[in-house]
């Protein structure tokens, strides 16, 4: 009597993993979905991603963490791209680490375990087990101001100063972030745009040269929610949480205010190492998020707790497997200031 009553917990046995050599990456995650943990939970971002690209949603990225000088600037490429994501918002920190290698600089293999004033001393920045010179991040910060001293003393959108700025790179071989998303016209923003040496190089600008760059972030905040509120559904992947997820997060409380659809993010997926009983935005739940109306009610999401340069690799490979392609993606002319049409075109 007592098995029968807890049948309906039992259904489903865990299957013990096999090596099976020749699988490709997307078999080997797609078994991982009988295993427990965040072994499973990563199969299911895989699943969940697959449903996004299948569905008619504008898909948002929020990037945070120091992706770009871990080695994550070709992954982000490769989503633009195959427009496996529709909008990126990212710290300014990993757009500068963006510029820093399209225009021919470098991060560089350390070590954690060193002597921080013997590397100060040397001009040498640490990000962990990343090196960089403190000499070639100057040279880019006077490439950017150079770049800022040419536009027209207005203000602009974080989306605008990006684009022009992304085009600006696509002088350059090497591709980035910031020239492939004006190639393939995908709106990026940055929302704490001053808080990196994108905003160190622009205040230098207006202190020694007299030119101002100023920023309208309201504008910002309506053009995503325009973006979050125009398709039948947005989705959101978050690699870290801090300030790009919170933005996102928010078009669905700033859509209700002003009178747009907000039945909150539909599908949700993000890479985190941080825990919610902190308080912190990193760690917080979706569960959490849908309290506030953020992510739907009936969302499918996950939280896949991993250092994001472990798993990005691991299941954007598997997703270039997979082989899909959407249908219809949304179009942008970010030239002209046009975000979004009514409706799709063919990839």
């Amino acid at each position: 009597m007592e098995i029968n009553h807890i049948n309906k917990f039992l259904r489903c046995p865990t299957n013990p993993f096999e090596i099976k050599p020749d699988d490709s990456i997307y078999e080997v995650l797609n078994r991982m979905g009988d295993i427990s943990f965040q072994g499973r939970n990563l199969s299911l971002a895989l699943k969940i991603w697959e449903r996004m690209l299948k569905d008619k949603t504008m898909i948002f990225l929020g990037l945070a963490g120091a992706m770009i000088p871990a080695g994550m600037r070709q992954i982000i490429v490769y989503l633009i791209k195959n427009r496996y994501i529709d909008c990126l918002v990212a710290t300014g920190a990993n757009l500068f680490h963006d510029i820093h290698e399209i225009i021919g600089r470098y991060h560089y293999l350390g070590t954690s375990n060193i002597n921080d004033v013997c590397l100060r001393k040397e001009g040498v920045d640490r990000i962990y087990d990343t090196f960089a010179s403190e000499k070639e991040f100057l040279q880019t910060d006077n490439f950017i101001g150079d770049f800022a001293y040419t536009l027209e003393e207005k203000n602009y959108s974080t989306r605008e100063f990006f684009y022009l700025l992304g085009q600006r790179l696509n002088e350059f071989p090497e591709q980035g972030i910031l020239n492939t998303a004006a190639s393939c016209h995908v709106p990026v923003y940055c929302p704490a745009l001053g808080d990196s040496s994108i905003g160190i190089a622009l205040c230098d600008l207006a202190k020694k040269r007299g030119r101002r760059i100023n920023f309208d972030i309201i504008k910002d905040v309506e053009e995503t929610t325009i973006l979050a509120s125009t398709l039948d559904s947005s989705a959101v992947i978050y690699v870290g949480g801090g300030t790009p997820k919170n933005f996102i997060q928010q078009t669905e409380v700033v859509a209700s205010c002003l009178g747009l659809s907000a039945p909150g993010h539909k599908y949700a997926v993000q890479f985190t190492q941080d825990s919610p009983q902190w308080g912190g935005l990193s760690g917080c739940t979706f569960e959490e998020a849908q309290s506030w109306g953020k992510i739907a009610k009936d969302a499918r999401m996950v939280t896949v707790h991993v250092d994001a340069t472990i798993a990005l690799p691991i299941l954007i490979t598997a997703l270039a497997q997979a082989k899909i392609k959407r249908k219809k993606v949304p179009q942008f002319n970010l030239e002209n200031g046009i975000l979004i049409n009514s409706h799709y075109e063919n990839v």
